[in-house]
Protein backbone atom coordinates (compact mmCIF):
# COMPACT_ATOMS: atom_id res chain seq x y z
CA UNK A 1 0.00 0.00 0.00
CA UNK A 2 1.60 3.06 -0.96
CA UNK A 3 0.45 6.56 0.82
CA UNK A 4 0.61 9.59 -1.70
CA UNK A 5 0.61 13.06 0.20
CA UNK A 6 -0.91 15.55 -2.62
CA UNK A 7 -0.47 18.84 -1.89
CA UNK A 8 -0.88 22.68 -3.01
CA UNK A 9 0.70 25.89 -1.02
CA UNK A 10 0.85 29.25 -1.95
CA UNK A 11 2.33 30.98 1.28
CA UNK A 12 3.68 27.50 2.86
CA UNK A 13 1.58 27.14 5.37
CA UNK A 14 -0.19 23.90 4.03
CA UNK A 15 3.29 22.89 2.62
CA UNK A 16 4.47 22.84 6.72
CA UNK A 17 1.12 20.50 7.27
CA UNK A 18 2.28 18.02 4.52
CA UNK A 19 5.12 17.37 6.19
CA UNK A 20 3.82 17.18 9.63
CA UNK A 21 1.58 14.87 7.80
CA UNK A 22 4.59 12.91 5.94
CA UNK A 23 6.27 12.64 9.55
CA UNK A 24 3.46 11.05 11.23
CA UNK A 25 3.10 8.43 8.04
CA UNK A 26 6.65 7.76 7.81
CA UNK A 27 7.86 7.62 11.53
CA UNK A 28 4.40 5.35 11.77
CA UNK A 29 6.22 2.37 9.49
CA UNK A 30 4.40 3.62 5.95
CA UNK A 31 5.39 3.76 2.43
CA UNK A 32 4.60 7.42 1.77
CA UNK A 33 5.39 9.49 -0.66
CA UNK A 34 5.16 13.78 -0.90
CA UNK A 35 3.96 15.50 -3.85
CA UNK A 36 2.97 18.62 -5.17
CA UNK A 37 -0.01 18.75 -7.01
CA UNK A 38 1.99 19.58 -10.40
CA UNK A 39 3.28 15.93 -10.33
CA UNK A 40 -0.24 14.65 -11.07
CA UNK A 41 -0.32 11.96 -9.06
CA UNK A 42 -2.62 9.34 -10.90
CA UNK A 43 -4.51 6.92 -7.93
CA UNK A 44 -3.80 3.23 -8.26
CA UNK A 45 -5.70 0.10 -6.86
CA UNK A 46 -4.81 0.15 -3.35
CA UNK A 47 -3.35 3.94 -2.92
CA UNK A 48 -4.27 6.22 0.17
CA UNK A 49 -4.29 9.76 -1.03
CA UNK A 50 -4.42 12.70 1.40
CA UNK A 51 -4.60 15.76 0.01
CA UNK A 52 -3.50 19.31 1.45
CA UNK A 53 -5.05 22.65 -0.02
CA UNK A 54 -6.12 26.18 1.74
CA UNK A 55 -8.51 27.72 1.43
CA UNK A 56 -9.46 30.34 -1.59
CA UNK A 57 -11.05 33.29 -2.60
CA UNK A 58 -14.83 32.60 -1.02
CA UNK A 59 -13.80 29.18 0.94
CA UNK A 60 -12.85 27.14 -2.25
CA UNK A 61 -9.92 24.90 -3.80
CA UNK A 62 -7.18 26.68 -5.25
CA UNK A 63 -9.18 27.40 -8.06
CA UNK A 64 -6.32 27.36 -11.24
CA UNK A 65 -3.96 23.96 -10.01
CA UNK A 66 -5.83 21.71 -7.43
CA UNK A 67 -9.28 22.06 -8.81
CA UNK A 68 -8.81 21.27 -11.63
CA UNK A 69 -6.56 18.35 -10.88
CA UNK A 70 -8.72 17.43 -7.44
CA UNK A 71 -11.59 17.24 -10.50
CA UNK A 72 -9.64 15.05 -12.86
CA UNK A 73 -9.15 12.04 -10.22
CA UNK A 74 -12.59 12.67 -8.07
CA UNK A 75 -14.24 9.50 -9.90
CA UNK A 76 -11.22 7.26 -8.69
CA UNK A 77 -12.06 7.81 -5.26
CA UNK A 78 -14.35 5.22 -4.85
CA UNK A 79 -13.27 2.48 -2.10
CA UNK A 80 -9.90 4.20 -1.42
CA UNK A 81 -9.30 5.98 2.02
CA UNK A 82 -8.87 9.80 2.34
CA UNK A 83 -7.52 12.11 4.28
CA UNK A 84 -7.63 16.27 3.58
CA UNK A 85 -5.93 19.41 5.27
CA UNK A 86 -5.39 22.86 4.90
CA UNK A 87 -5.12 26.14 6.17
CA UNK A 88 -7.43 29.15 5.68
CA UNK A 89 -7.63 33.02 6.80
CA UNK A 90 -11.09 33.35 6.89
CA UNK A 91 -14.49 32.02 6.75
CA UNK A 92 -15.34 29.06 9.30
CA UNK A 93 -13.72 25.96 7.33
CA UNK A 94 -17.00 25.57 5.05
CA UNK A 95 -14.19 24.18 2.31
CA UNK A 96 -13.41 22.15 4.23
CA UNK A 97 -16.56 20.57 4.88
CA UNK A 98 -17.72 21.00 1.21
CA UNK A 99 -14.47 18.93 0.01
CA UNK A 100 -15.26 15.95 2.47
CA UNK A 101 -18.79 16.05 1.16
CA UNK A 102 -17.17 15.83 -2.40
CA UNK A 103 -14.75 12.65 -1.53
CA UNK A 104 -18.12 11.16 -0.23
CA UNK A 105 -19.90 11.52 -2.96
CA UNK A 106 -17.05 9.82 -4.85
CA UNK A 107 -17.01 7.35 -2.73
CA UNK A 108 -13.96 8.18 -0.93
CA UNK A 109 -13.36 7.10 2.54
CA UNK A 110 -12.31 9.43 5.26
CA UNK A 111 -9.57 8.54 7.01
CA UNK A 112 -10.80 11.13 9.56
CA UNK A 113 -12.24 14.84 9.66
CA UNK A 114 -10.23 16.97 7.38
CA UNK A 115 -7.69 18.94 9.47
CA UNK A 116 -7.60 22.46 9.69
CA UNK A 117 -5.24 25.79 10.40
CA UNK A 118 -6.05 29.03 10.85
CA UNK A 119 -3.25 30.92 8.56
CA UNK A 120 0.27 29.57 9.95
CA UNK A 121 -0.69 25.56 11.72
CA UNK A 122 0.16 25.47 15.04
CA UNK A 123 1.72 22.75 17.45
CA UNK A 124 -2.01 21.58 17.81
CA UNK A 125 -3.02 21.41 14.23
CA UNK A 126 0.32 20.11 13.30
CA UNK A 127 -0.26 17.27 15.76
CA UNK A 128 -3.40 16.44 14.04
CA UNK A 129 -1.52 16.01 10.87
CA UNK A 130 0.98 13.61 12.10
CA UNK A 131 -2.08 11.87 13.76
CA UNK A 132 -3.29 12.01 9.99
CA UNK A 133 -0.22 10.54 8.83
CA UNK A 134 -0.28 7.96 10.90
CA UNK A 135 -4.01 6.83 10.59
CA UNK A 136 -3.38 6.58 7.04
CA UNK A 137 -1.02 4.08 7.53
CA UNK A 138 -3.64 2.00 8.99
Amino acid sequence: MKIYIVYWSGTGNTEIMAQAVYEGAKNNGGDVELKTVSDNVIPEDNDVLVFGCPAMGAEELEPDEFEPYFASIEGKLSGKKVGLFGSYDWGDGEWMRSWQSRVEAAGGILLSEGVIAHSAPDEESLEACRNLGKLATM
